[in-house]
């Protein structure tokens, strides 16, 4: 037996929506494998609802060297009652060092009820990783709105749940794999047919790229004055291949519905590239956007505190300033 088969694996619930596998669930799979590959650990995937088998090749390319597939009709929905119990059995099967997600809506969900069923500790909305050898993670995480970065080690090393930031960890390129090694989990009928049951989700069909997803954010704020100015802002944004953010100021006023807030009280977003036009940083507007890879602020006040934390600062109109960066980037798509 060798050394990866003896020690405990890593898992990685990796989440889809509508047969689709979330970008983060592949972030987490290529966190997972590095840190397996230095501690010689085995990383197992695990991806649960209806008619998902087909997503295990996917897993095994992006790193799993083990997929798990719990499949079943009434799984289509998410149930965090349902989730919980399957991750929790196959966590005493398997004995796994540390059970990873993504910090999205459903993962920050999701972990604490898991962590509580297997009475361990959770670390929520990690932006880097360490294992020790004995298994035990050092996660650095914000924490007061994004003052401050903690870095948190569990007391145990026997078992710990961690959600990653979308955004922040690279994902492996895939490579083929020949013979996909799937397991299915076995779901009883108590699993998928839980107490509370989700009949529909209603999303906005707005073809937009997903916020949290986005590694390109444009965002607007009161700078554009008025809702009919927003056109400015999903203009570049389309350019960019981008998704349209807003200011809690924005969403207050009625001009975006909520899901476009970025900030404390809406999405904690961590794009390659955020620029901010017409938005002066509130702290809870820079909590939900602050570990942004590189950060433009456009604004006609050159002491908005969004300078102190942009990586590039605009002092001028953007009513200017907008078109003429979405005149260039058009130009240059065109030479391309």
């Amino acid at each position: 037996m060798n050394q990866t088969n003896q020690m405990n694996p890593i898992l990685v619930f990796c989440e889809q929506r509508n047969g689709q596998l979330k970008k983060v669930g592949l972030e987490a799979l290529g966190e997972a494998c590095r840190l397996g590959s230095r501690s010689g650990r085995a990383v197992i995937g695990v991806v649960i609802g209806s008619s998902v088998s087909s997503l295990a090749p996917d897993l095994a390319e992006h790193g799993a060297s083990r997929v798990l597939v719990a499949e079943d009709a009434n799984l289509a929905h998410y149930s965090s009652e349902a989730y919980t119990a399957i991750l929790s059995e196959v966590a005493a099967r398997f004995q796994p060092v540390a059970i990873f997600m993504g910090a999205t809506a459903m993962g920050t969900d999701l972990a604490p009820k898991l962590a509580a069923r297997l009475k361990t500790s959770l670390a929520q909305g990690c932006i880097a990783l360490e294992m020790e050898t004995d298994g035990s993670l050092l996660a650095t995480r914000p924490v007061y709105g994004g003052k401050l970065l903690a870095a948190v080690k569990a007391a145990s090393p026997t078992l710990q749940v961690v959600t990653l930031r979308p955004n922040v960890f690279a994902a492996l390129e895939p490579k083929p794999v020949p013979d996909v090694p799937l397991e299915r989990v076995p779901v009883s009928a108590d699993l998928a047919r839980p107490m509370a049951v989700v009949r529909e989700v209603q999303k906005a069909a707005d073809g937009k790229v997903e916020l949290t997803e986005a590694t390109i954010i444009v965002s607007g704020g009161r700078g554009l004055k008025g809702p009919e100015h927003f056109t400015l802002i999903e203009e570049l944004a389309a350019v960019l291949g981008g998704a349209v953010g807003a200011s809690r100021a924005v969403v207050d006023a009625g001009w975006k519905p909520h899901r476009y807030q970025v900030g404390l009280t809406g999405k904690t977003v961590s794009p390659q590239l955020y620029i901010a036009c017409g938005i002066s940083g509130a702290i809870q507007h820079l909590a939900g956007m602050s570990s942004a890879r590189t950060i433009v602020a456009i604004n006609n006040n050159p002491n908005a505190p969004i300078f102190k934390l942009a990586t590039y600062g605009i002092v001028g109109d953007l009513f200017e300033i907008v078109p003429l960066l979405t005149k260039e980037v058009k130009k240059l798509k065109v030479a391309e």
